[in-house]
């Protein structure tokens, strides 16, 4: 059965600045745990902490540009590229530049802040 996501849900964000996610499918809004969409919008300056997530994260950036940190180095990733992160490797996220960053990450399986294992 086809199921329309009609809006999504307001996540709550880590980080030291306020960033909107916007999950349409995924564990709050659609109840569904095999992956998760979500449309995400950071500001300039936005940094989370590291984490070693238990899922795979596949993230296309729309506009601006997403610094994704891992133990080999720091990758730019501009609008119209995108980017996976494998589960059981340590990856940060941050925006540090003019205008921030809009792009969508889809986790298979589904986010949970139970599996994201963030950095102390």
């Amino acid at each position: 059965m086809v199921t329309l996501i009609p809006t999504p849900s307001i996540i709550e964000a880590a980080g030291n600045k306020p960033k909107i996610i916007k999950e349409y499918i995924g564990r709050v809004n659609s109840q569904t745990i095999e992956a998760s969409v979500a449309r995400m919008n950071s500001p300039a300056g936005w940094e989370e902490p590291g984490q070693t997530p238990e899922f795979d994260e596949y993230t296309l950036v729309l506009a601006g540009t997403l610094k994704v940190s891992t133990k080999e180095g720091d990758i730019d990733v501009v609008a119209g590229q995108a980017v996976i992160a494998r589960k059981g490797e340590w990856v940060r996220y941050s925006s540090p530049h003019e205008g921030g960053a809009d792009y969508v990450a889809v986790c298979v399986p589904a986010f949970s802040p139970e599996t994201v294992n963030r950095d102390p």
